[in-house]
């Protein structure tokens, strides 16, 4: 039975989001798209780690340890925030996936990405916006 959203075509203010239970339901290999994400020199640290995933994770501010997974940390904390993460030759949904990553996965709509990576709202929406979904991108 489909569900009511579902039936709902999302036009150029439906919010978006990354569903990241749905992607790592989908996509087996969803650390190995978030690792292309990184930096270079976090792509060859996570290229030689194991595959350990939980690591303590220390709060500059605050000193609290807590567990978590290293490779989302590094990509969120450090990579996502260094000149060029965003690159105007980049695939529309690699971009706009990279936009959810430095805004901590906030809903926004075609609108709102359009702003942040340089491309037309009605393009953006025309991508993540159909049945198919792209990387977990689905609408709120």
């Amino acid at each position: 039975m489909l569900s009511k959203s579902s039936l709902i075509k999302p036009g150029l203010t439906t919010k978006f989001r990354v569903d990241l239970e749905w992607w790592k339901l989908q996509d087996r290999n969803w650390r190995n798209s978030l690792a292309s994400f990184l930096c270079p020199e976090h792509q060859e640290l996570f290229a030689q780690a194991t595959d350990a995933q939980e690591m303590d994770l220390i709060n500059p501010e605050t000193g609290e340890v807590t567990r978590g997974d290293g490779l989302v940390h590094i990509l969120i904390e450090h990579c996502a925030k260094q000149e060029g993460f965003i690159s105007p030759n980049a695939p529309l949904v690699d971009s706009v996936f990279k936009v959810f990553i430095i805004n901590g996965n906030q809903p926004l709509n075609a609108i709102e990405l359009a702003e942040r990576i340089g491309k037309p709202a009605d393009t953006i929406l025309r991508t993540i916006g159909t049945t198919r979904v792209y990387k977990g991108i689905r609408p709120v």
